[in-house]
């Protein structure tokens, strides 16, 4: 077993679990639920963790190199340590659009646009469900609903920031931070693609143009050489008729 062989056979059940601790994290902080009422949701929550925690000591232990490997994931063991990073596991999701990315192949060239408002739509839904989870209980905070931390989260990922809403917490601002940087790099994909689209489409049409303006001089060119052509064969036949006359009075004048 190495660490590449056990991240592609572990993709699916990471995703798997990923999803269902989105389920059960969203039901807890959109419904708010009582801790005896919220139970189901809490032991889905903290099943979905401890694979985390196995797929976590698992790559460590098969890493080549386990200290690099630690210090570059040293945010992977904030997230599953730190409590207050809980909203931060979301992040597993990502997982998910990789997964699609190298499934899709060219494809998901043609479908770019699509991929990339989808992941902007499960951004801005994972965050809204983070910064609400850390905000709506906190006395200061002005995000007390899940419809105000989406159309907070809409906002920011559109780097709009009306200010009638904004985190007060620090994790409520990491998230937030999150968010703007996704934003700016879900308008730079859209504009690079419509730019992509536009230079692509003028290029055809250029093309287009510069081989029709060639089929046409070369349909003149033809056109002419056989025009040409026809006068030469003309003349030759009337040289050469003209020639044999020639010949012809030549041979009577020797013949009287």
């Amino acid at each position: 077993m190495t660490l590449e062989r056990w991240r592609r056979l572990s993709e699916w059940p990471m995703i798997g679990a990923a999803v269902v601790f989105l389920v059960a994290y969203s039901v807890q902080v959109i419904a708010n639920l009582p801790e005896r009422e919220g139970i189901w949701a809490d032991v889905l929550v903290f099943a979905s963790w401890g694979v985390f925690i196995v797929d976590y000591f698992v790559q460590l232990a098969l890493a080549p190199n386990r200290g690099r490997w630690f210090v570059r994931n040293l945010h992977e063991l904030a997230i599953l340590a730190l409590p207050a990073l809980r909203p931060l596991r979301l992040l597993r999701l990502v997982t998910f659009l990789r997964v699609v990315q190298s499934r899709a192949g060219d494809a998901l060239r043609g479908r770019l646009l699509l991929y990339v408002f989808g992941a902007a739509g499960m951004i801005v839904y994972c965050g809204a469900l983070a910064v609400e989870d850390v905000e709506q209980n906190d006395p200061s905070s002005n995000i007390r609903s899940f419809g105000d931390a989406i159309w907070w989260a809409l906002e920011t990922i559109t780097t709009v920031g009306y200010g009638d809403h904004y985190p007060v917490t620090f994790v409520g601002r990491c998230v937030a931070a999150v968010l703007m940087i996704a934003g700016i790099a879900v308008l730079g994909v859209v504009t690079a693609s419509i730019a992509a689209w536009l230079v692509e489409n003028i290029t055809m049409e250029t093309v287009a143009e510069v081989e029709a303006e060639m089929e046409a001089e070369v349909e003149a060119v033809d056109e002419t050489l056989e025009a040409k052509v026809e006068a030469l064969t003309r003349q030759v036949t009337r040289l050469t008729a003209a020639l044999e006359e020639q010949r012809g009075l030549g041979r009577q004048g020797r013949t009287e």
